[in-house]
């Protein structure tokens, strides 16, 4: 009868310390995208045995952030949606309950391409897009958003934009809270700088707390700790 409570302090360290490892690697990727697993292992203060009990491999690994970065996204896209709102302040909500989810998964844009395969990626934004797609659609119905290209070719090319951007923070190039790709988004769908600029800084102001994804907390902040041999 004492089995399932025992087993229990072993599932919660196994869980912890896959919650670990993969905040270490959302973190050390972004650092080094050629870091190594056994050096993975050693910043998330976990035994090369442990990490390679959950991830026997870097594409285990890569697969596994990219389902919790699916899974994050298609909450953050039920928090950031915004259907009574006219268009223009929807989109503007769609990208800022979205950014923190690419600024935080950034790191994955260039790695899931290349080790999970183009597909994966498009798999994985196929929400937004779709969102984002309805909401285009909407504003050109109502005259909000220009209408040279159809919603869906229009919401692919501010997801490329997006991605570019995304990428110019992930180098340097560019410091954004979301803000200002929300405007760029804005002006790209139609809507006049002053005006975007306007909508965008309103709707900033009013996002509520939550509606936004919020940081996942992780131990590498202040120093890894042992490294255990728990699973």
């Amino acid at each position: 009868m004492t089995k399932p409570a025992a087993r229990e302090p072993l599932r919660r360290n196994s869980r912890s310390n896959r919650a670990r490892i993969l905040a270490t690697a959302r973190q050390e990727l972004g650092r080094n995208p050629d870091v190594t697993l056994e050096e993975l292992a050693q910043a998330a203060g976990v035994v090369r045995r442990t990490l390679f009990g959950h991830f026997p491999g870097r594409r285990a690994l890569l697969e596994a952030l990219t389902e919790e970065a699916s899974e994050t996204l298609r909450e953050a896209l039920v928090r950031g949606a915004r259907p009574e709102e006219p268009a223009e302040r929807a989109l503007a909500y769609f990208v800022l309950s979205l950014w923190p989810v690419g600024d935080r998964y950034r790191m994955l844009l260039g790695l899931a391409r290349r080790d999970l395969g183009a597909e994966r990626v498009t798999e994985v934004l196929a929400p937004a897009r779709d969102a984002a797609t309805a909401i285009l659609d909407r504003g050109q119905r109502d005259g909000v958003f220009h209408s040279h290209l159809p919603p869906a070719v229009l919401s692919a090319g501010l997801e490329g934009m997006t991605v570019a951007l995304l990428e110019d923070v992930n180098t340097g190039a560019l410091e954004d809270d979301g803000t200002r790709t929300a405007v760029a988004t804005l002006i790209a769908a139609g809507v006049p700088e002053k005006r975007a600029s306007a909508v965008v800084e309103n709707v900033a102001a009013s996002v509520p707390p939550g509606t936004v994804a919020a940081p996942i907390s992780h131990h590498v902040d202040g120093g890894a700790p042992p490294p255990t041999d728990g699973p």
